[in-house]
């Protein structure tokens, strides 16, 4: 996996980033989601490397990124934070300016970084996401049943993070089967690296305070933004998996792009014939889509 990409790790003050670097051309950044790792990308990067500077980076807290000391607040595994971490990696690599992607908890901290830094992000993809308040505010019992992780790993400590160190293999075993939709996308050695990331007690953790930050300030950052009238300036294309949830439990309000767009000021986007997994389950479709879009971003720079 990931031949001919370079690896590091970048000391960006609080925390220590793990990357994958490859590519020549207008920069891009790729941040997974949950229980994955920078692996999610493994199909995806190479493609996207072949016209981008293609930058793949562990989150604070996941794969082979450090693990921070948290705080009352959880505010050092708020959005806010870990996109930060972000900027900082990129301004190391020697890119004020870029492209983000993010896939499910990635996508929140891609956004979030687009509404801090609008001078930063250019063009913003957020896959398989809605706004964390627009969610929140939303909820049900479907949402509660479906999205387990949003409620259980934001319990107070340590019961969850008990569950995810103590049964990591089941947990990616379940949200894969559950939430995917092809189980031959993810190679055993795929599984067992995501189930290593989550059987360590630290980043078990770290992983926690994240989902309890989504649950709690991440909330009030949103809607901070909301009340201020600050909106994404960048492009924004969102794409999402046409069996899943966003296809079809937010048909009152315009669909995920209806509510994308009291968020955006540019949207676009459309489903994926996949599951939640797509970048896994459809990387040649993926990319394509990823492809025409930061091609047509840069046009309207």
């Amino acid at each position: 996996m990931f031949e001919d990409f370079e690896t590091g790790t970048a000391d960006c003050g609080e925390s220590r980033i793990y990357y994958r670097r490859s590519g020549q051309g207008p920069p891009l950044l790729l941040l997974h989601g949950f229980p994955e790792t920078h692996l999610m990308w493994r199909d995806v990067a190479p493609l996207l490397a072949e016209n981008f500077t293609t930058v793949c980076a562990d989150l604070r807290g996941y794969g082979r990124s450090s693990c921070p000391e948290s705080a009352a607040d959880h505010a050092p595994y708020a959005k806010r934070t870990m996109g930060t971490d972000m900027i900082t990696l990129m301004e190391l690599l020697g890119f004020t300016q870029f492209a983000v992607v993010g896939h499910d908890r990635g996508g929140r901290v891609a956004y979030r970084m687009a509404l801090d830094h609008p001078d930063r992000v250019q063009a913003l993809a957020v896959l398989d996401v809605v706004p964390t308040a627009a969610a929140w505010e939303r909820a049900d019992d479907r949402f509660a049943l479906a999205y387990w992780p949003w409620s259980l790993l934001a319990q107070p400590a340590p019961l969850p993070e008990q569950i995810l160190a103590e049964s990591a293999d089941a947990v990616v075993e379940h949200a894969l089967a559950e939430w995917g939709s092809d189980a031959a996308a993810f190679p055993a050695e795929v599984r067992a690296a995501y189930a290593e990331a989550l059987a360590d007690p630290a980043h078990a953790h770290a992983i926690c305070e994240e989902y309890r930050a989504g649950a709690m300030l991440d909330r009030v950052h949103d809607q901070a933004d909301r009340n201020d009238g600050r909106r994404i300036r960048s492009p924004l294309l969102l794409m999402w998996s046409g069996g899943g949830a966003l296809g079809s439990w937010y048909e009152a309000e315009g669909g995920p792009i209806g509510l994308w767009r009291a968020w955006a000021e540019r949207v676009e986007g459309q489903a994926v014939a996949a599951g939640h997994f797509f970048p896994e389950e459809m990387p040649e479709r993926t990319a394509e889509l990823l492809f025409q879009f930061l091609v047509d971003a840069a046009a309207l720079a």
